[in-house]
């Protein structure tokens, strides 16, 4: 018999829902969820007051030996201490030889290609494409201006993922066209990401109409905070006041920003973002494990907490979580309290423990 974890006591997130019940894994596998377990187990946590979800997905983050240097950060350091235990690189184009992962111990990593050019010349994306092979699960295009100036490059890259079969993520701060065009430009399964940007063409300016036609057309909402630098609180609070949450929370962290946030930036403080401008904890749970699973086509592997699945398990306790951020607008978004991960156990080892407070 090898190793087992059993976590009692706790608010369970399947992924879906939210029952009581303990956990217990052995090896790499969640092997058993009841009521009430009793069964040795190598180690034991007492999850009284607190949640115990399937493992989160950070569906949008730059990871050492993908992202450029400037960008990548460790994939555990950036993950595990937020209950993370999935995440993605979405800007795979250097293609310097490092197999995705190769910097992580246990955090599963895979990757969106981004897409650079202005024309329908993808000659660095097709590299990409050679070094990462089936690691790649998306495409990303950064449509920002300077650099992009009319929606031809947007549709140009749109037309290159349908030939590929796979989902398209648009980053759409400071797009050189109503938001709208964009989502005029996407089909189903596509990612708007960073939609809560502020300055030039926000989804605030026809009243969010952007985002409500995204939803309808099957687009995803990708949250991206990047902590206070592609998200403007007073568009974030527009779109909270009417119901317009993110599908999925991601928090497009890089090596250069993430210990400059007002606070322990991670998963955890864009959940906490959240939380503050109203979301339903249901859909802060759904938007980390679930719905980012479905969004990437890995359903049967991440997202869930179920018998026979992976051991991956984040344990939250709502508490004590400061975080005080300003955007560049200067508008802020404070909270005292939130969520905090005090467990995270990947592929049934112990990853990372605070203690019980």
């Amino acid at each position: 018999m090898g190793i087992r974890i059993l976590i009692r006591n706790g608010k369970i997130w399947d992924g879906d829902k939210f029952f009581r019940g303990d956990v217990l894994t052995e090896e790499k596998s969640i092997v058993k969820i009841a009521d009430h377990i009793e069964e040795k187990a190598t180690f034991t946590y007492d999850a009284a007051g607190q949640i115990v979800s399937a493992g989160l997905v950070d569906a949008h983050a730059h990871f050492r030996g993908v992202s450029a240097k400037i960008y990548g950060i460790s994939p555990d350091a950036a993950c595990f201490p937020f209950g993370v235990t999935a995440g993605v690189d979405v800007s795979a184009i250097n293609g310097n030889g490092e197999t995705l992962g190769a910097f992580a111990v246990k955090t599963k990593v895979l990757a969106f290609i981004g897409i650079r050019e202005d024309e329908a010349v993808f000659t660095n994306t097709e590299k990409a494409f050679a070094n990462y092979g089936d690691q790649v699960i998306g495409l990303k295009v950064c449509f920002s201006a300077p650099a992009a100036k009319t929606i031809k490059p947007l549709r140009q890259a749109s037309a290159y993922a349908r030939e590929r079969g796979l989902p398209l993520m648009v980053h759409c701060s400071d797009c050189p066209v109503p938001m709208m065009e964009i989502v005029e430009c996407l089909q189903a399964g596509d990612i708007l990401t960073h939609p809560y940007h502020g300055g030039e063409h926000t989804a605030a300016e026809e009243n969010y109409a952007c985002l409500i036609a995204a939803r309808r057309k099957g687009i995803w909402l990708d949250a991206g905070f990047a902590g206070n630098v592609h998200t403007d609180f007073n568009v974030l609070r527009g779109a909270a006041e009417k119901g317009i949450f993110p599908d999925t929370i991601s928090t497009d962290i890089t090596r250069n920003s993430a210990f400059k946030r007002g606070g322990r930036y991670g998963m955890s403080m864009c959940m906490n973002m959240c939380l503050t401008v109203g979301m339903p904890e249901e859909d802060i749970f759904r938007a980390v494990t679930s719905s980012p699973a479905k969004m990437l086509n890995m359903e049967e592997n991440w997202g869930k907490l179920q018998v026979g699945r992976p051991a991956d398990i984040a344990v939250f306790q709502l508490g004590n979580a400061p975080f005080r951020l300003k955007d560049e607008a200067g508008n802020n978004l404070q909270n005292e309290s939130g969520y905090r991960c005090t467990l995270t156990v990947a592929d049934g080892d112990v990853v990372y423990r605070e203690e019980n407070l």
